[in-house]
């Protein structure tokens, strides 16, 4: 496909991903267009840490498209698991594994815990690669901290959302305004800290 000289490939093929992106680049001039796009699949993500793992998928993108590339790897961290799920947030309770099973999983490890000791957050980790072999990628990261309830509450979000709960809002990330949690969540703080610095190459 043909391409503008501002347009990079998101290294997903979650479409609201995408939407996201594209709202908040279209301004600056960068034109955001999934890898699906190229009938590119998902990289292997064989990283231990969020940072490899977003590197793997941004290079990854680079080298199958020949554009800069955009990842983002993100996840929850409960303290009372010492970081767990982290990177395997998304596979907790298995490789096919829906949010609901991951909640159940989640629930369960936890039972009996206090809310004290029930703190987590959330980790995102944002990637830009001007091209494969891009020696110094622009890497961003923001965190969410919350509380894990002991019941699901809210129908908004995704993951591990209806158990995210926020003492300040006294509900949880799955209850509040989409617009109001992008801007408090730890994808809309890396988001911001990216666009920053993509600024200066619109």
């Amino acid at each position: 496909m043909t391409s503008s000289p501002h347009t990079l490939v998101l290294a997903s093929n979650n479409l609201g991903k995408v939407r996201e992106f594209q709202a908040l680049l279209n301004g600056l001039g960068f034109t955001v267009v999934p890898q699906s796009d190229f009938n590119l699949d998902s990289a292997e993500e064989t990283g231990l840490t969020f940072v490899e793992n977003a590197l793997i998928k941004a290079r990854h993108a680079c080298a199958a498209t020949g554009l800069p590339a955009i990842a983002d790897d993100s996840g929850i961290e409960v303290e009372a698991l010492m970081g767990a799920p982290g990177i395997y947030s998304a596979r907790f309770a298995g490789e096919t594994a829906d949010d609901a099973a991951n909640n159940r999983l989640l629930l369960e490890k936890l039972a009996g815990l206090p809310a004290a000791q029930r703190r987590a957050a959330y980790q995102c980790v944002l990637v830009y690669m001007r091209h494969a072999a891009d020696p110094t990628p622009m890497i961003c990261q923001g965190t969410w901290w919350g509380v894990i309830t002991t019941t699901p509450s809210g129908s908004g979000g995704f993951g591990y959302d209806p158990l995210f709960f926020l003492p300040e809002f006294n509900c949880t990330s799955a209850e509040l305004e989409p617009a109001v949690k992008n801007a408090l969540s730890h994808r809309g703080k890396a988001m911001q800290a990216l666009l920053a610095q993509l600024q200066a190459l619109a």
